[in-house]
């Protein structure tokens, strides 16, 4: 019996971020039943870290594979220790729209709410 070394991960995106990935799948031609969209911690921004969203068609062999609802979420295992228990969420606001990150593990921030320490 094969034990998975994949660690388990708890990330929410809300429901209107859902509706936007969504879109932006159709826009890019992504079916949802191959790809979804990554979510993915890389080094920089102004706080150490900084959030990557992007569409791709399929995942990578070592990827977490999370189900949403109507799409899949990638999560690589560097990311993974860093994206557990944070809620992406997607506001409509004066100053414009965007995905919202809200990271309880991040140790500190910035005002730009795409990089964070841990």
């Amino acid at each position: 019996m094969a034990v998975s070394s994949q660690p388990e991960i708890n990330l929410t995106l809300t429901p209107s971020a859902g509706v936007e990935v969504q879109k932006f799948m159709e826009i890019e031609k992504v079916s949802p039943d191959e790809g979804g969209l990554r979510v993915s911690i890389q080094p920089g921004g102004c706080s150490g870290f900084k959030y990557s969203l992007l569409i791709e068609d399929k995942p990578a062999d070592d990827d977490l594979i999370l189900s949403q609802d109507g799409y899949r979420v990638f999560v690589d295992p560097f990311s993974a220790q860093y994206v557990n228990n944070v809620t992406i969420d997607y506001v409509t606001s004066m100053q414009g729209s965007g995905f919202t990150f809200k990271n309880p593990n991040a140790t500190g921030g910035c005002g730009c709410g795409s990089s964070f320490s841990a």
